[in-house]
């Protein structure tokens, strides 16, 4: 197979220069070989492999409701995502860090994504909405997903200015070669968390196709 990273160059040295937007290439694929898993593979823009999403339990205990874990490449456990029980805008919650569940306190929640009202009906452009503080979830969201997912043609714009901090588009490698809906790419601008922005794409993957919600997203 082709390569599917970015290719674009820096210079020799620079992680990554801190005024440019962060270049990814996603790939709806695990890294484990195995059959039964599912999950992302996530390169940088220079090919090196950025983050991991995997769907087997390193934590039972979240695992079993639905949890997901993203890690870094090398396996170190970022944030969690974990779906909302019996929840009608398919919530998910997501968390700093692995859940540990043989700890009764409650984790400290990070924000919380649902699809807004009007898209149960398709009357909304809106494919989700984000609440970093749980305590204002009447007010307007902190963030937007606008756009279709499924097409792999999205933005995240802040909530209140509109504001694009990230674009999800599909995977050209030239002029006239598209790739599938399983590779596409992701374009972070420098105010955002790249993992945080990797979340909600994870969220959206999960509410916009089988198992959860197979006829809700455009």
């Amino acid at each position: 197979m082709s390569r599917i990273h970015p290719t674009e160059k820096f210079s020799p040295g620079d992680s990554h220069p801190p005024s440019t937007p962060s270049l990814f290439t996603l790939w709806k694929r695990s890294t484990m070989n195995f059959q039964g898993t599912d999950g992302f593979t996530v390169f940088d823009h220079r090919g090196k492999l950025a983050f991991r999403v995997e769907n087997y339990a390193r934590n039972r205990c979240f695992a079993a409701a639905g949890g997901l874990l993203l890690m870094d490449g090398s396996g170190k456990p970022l944030l969690t995502v974990k779906p909302k029980a019996l929840s009608m805008k398919n919530q998910w919650n997501g968390y700093r860090g692995e859940l540990d569940c043989s700890k009764n306190a409650t984790p400290s929640r990070l924000f919380t994504m649902r699809r807004p009202s009007s898209s149960l009906i398709h009357t909304s452009a809106c494919e989700a909405e984000i609440h970093i503080d749980e305590s204002k979830q009447t007010a307007p969201p902190d963030f937007k997903i606008e756009g279709s997912f499924g097409r792999r043609n999205c933005k995240i714009t802040r909530g209140t200015t509109g504001e694009v901090v990230a674009k999800i588009s599909r995977k050209t490698v030239n002029a006239t070669l598209v790739l599938s809906n399983d590779v596409f790419t992701l374009t972070v601008q420098p105010c955002m968390e790249p993992e945080l922005v990797m979340a909600f794409v994870i969220i959206l993957d999960r509410i916009c196709i089988k198992p959860f919600s197979p006829l809700l997203c455009s």
